[in-house]
Formats: C-alpha cells, sequence, structure tokens
C-alpha cells in the first residue's frame, strides 16, 4: 500500500519543517477510534517517534515555542529532543503563570507580562501537561523525545520519516485523547516500510486539572484578563 502524501512535519532546528519520503524509510497512517458520531478532528496533534535498542542520541536542542495569545498556548502541542529547551512569550496585554506539575518533572515560571518570555529545559523524556495558574482552559503538551527521529502527522493522520539508518526500532505514538502506541518496526536497506497506528479515544474523559496549589481554580463569574 502506498500513500500520496500531503504535507508532512519534522523536527529541524528550529521547529516542524515540511519533508518527504526518500527510499529508504517509513510511511504511515495514523487513526484513532474515537465515540459514535464523534469525528476526529485533531490527528496532527499527535506526535511519532522512533527508538533504536542502539542509542542514537537525542533530536536537536535549539529552543522552540508555545507562545501564549488569546489565552490560548499555541502550538497546544510542542516537541524537543531530550535536553530540548522551550521558550513561552507572553503576546497578551495582561499577565499568565507557566506551571507543569503532573510530568516527569515539575517546574512553575511564575507570573509575567506581555512582551516577557521565559524558557525552560527538558532534561528528562516524557510527556509533560502544561497548565496557566491564571486562566483554568489553557492547556498545552510538551514531550521530550529521546530520538532524533521524531514528526508530526499531517491534518489526515499520514507520517513519513526519510534517512532512518536500517535496522530495528520501535515506532511510538502520543496523542492527549488517544495515549500511547508502540509497535516493533523494521527498516528495510532499501525500500521503505509502511506502518499503521492505531489509538483508542472511546474512554476519553476531560477532568478539569488543578490549579499549582492542587485546588480547584476560582472564578468570579467573568474572567477580568
Amino acid at each position: 500500500m502506498s500513500f500520496s502524501l500531503s504535507p508532512i512535519f519534522r523536527v529541524a532546528a528550529l521547529g516542524l519543517m515540511p519533508v518527504t519520503l526518500a527510499a529508504q524509510g517509513i510511511s504511515g497512517q495514523l487513526s484513532i477510534l474515537e465515540k459514535a458520531g464523534v469525528r476526529t478532528g485533531d490527528l496532527s496533534n499527535a506526535v511519532v517517534w522512533l527508538e533504536s535498542p542502539v542509542a542514537s542520541g537525542s533530536g536537536s536542542r535549539d529552543p522552540v515555542t508555545i507562545a501564549m495569545e488569546g489565552k490560548q498556548f499555541l502550538p497546544r502541542v510542542q516537541v524537543v529532543g531530550v535536553g530540548g529547551v522551550v521558550e513561552y512569550p507572553n503576546h497578551d496585554p495582561f499577565r499568565h503563570n507557566v506551571f507543569s506539575k503532573s510530568g516527569p518533572a515539575e517546574f512553575d515560571l511564575g507570573l509575567y507580562a506581555r512582551g516577557d518570555s521565559k524558557r525552560m529545559p527538558f532534561d528528562r523524556a516524557g510527556v509533560y501537561p502544561i497548565f496557566c495558574n491564571i486562566h483554568a482552559k489553557m492547556v498545552a503538551y510538551v514531550l521530550a523525545v529521546p530520538s532524533p527521529y521524531m514528526v508530526r502527522p499531517g491534518a489526515d493522520g499520514r507520517f513519513a520519516f526519510a534517512g532512518v539508518p536500517a535496522g530495528n526500532y520501535t515506532l511510538k505514538v502520543w496523542h492527549e485523547r488517544g495515549g500511547m502506541f508502540t509497535k516493533p518496526i523494521a527498516v528495510p536497506g532499501d525500500g521503505a516500510n509502511t506502518v499503521m497506528a492505531q489509538l483508542d479515544a472511546r474512554n476519553y474523559l476531560l477532568v478539569q486539572h488543578k490549579n499549582k496549589f492542587g485546588a480547584n481554580y476560582t472564578t468570579s463569574g467573568s474572567e477580568r484578563y
């Protein structure tokens, strides 16, 4: 089975850049099982990567960005190699407080105003949920991946890796609603391997996170900022 690939994204020096499938590599299709009547519209928020039993290092450690704008984190999902840095510029005309309490490591960047930016290194592999202590609906995720081979699927769920050395790998896929998928795969010395990955979001339940003090967010009927 072959695909005519729509835009695919690969982590490069300053973020995710388009790539095309080389003769040696992997292409694939991601899908998510949904509750009855639900249509998947966020496949591009997944992260796909390859891990090798032979240590192969991490991807670029150049800083990437999650901006705060319109009471949102943009993008919602960001991926870095282990040891990579994420910057959090504030583009809103009010203060934000970025923090994470439930990932492999905790951090709290404190309050800061428009025009300011703070950064945080991610030295341990894993998924880091990112929140704002002021705005309960602001949610993002950082994935720190122990591999240089990491991609984001297109909106149609298609993904590709190019220039991967021949050998045995574990394909891993993460999505905030679908959890984790893993599958052993082989990259041939010539040609390409095509893989299918499916996550299950049928039991996903949105639960409101706590603030950085472990308490419920307080509201006064409407937010002033």
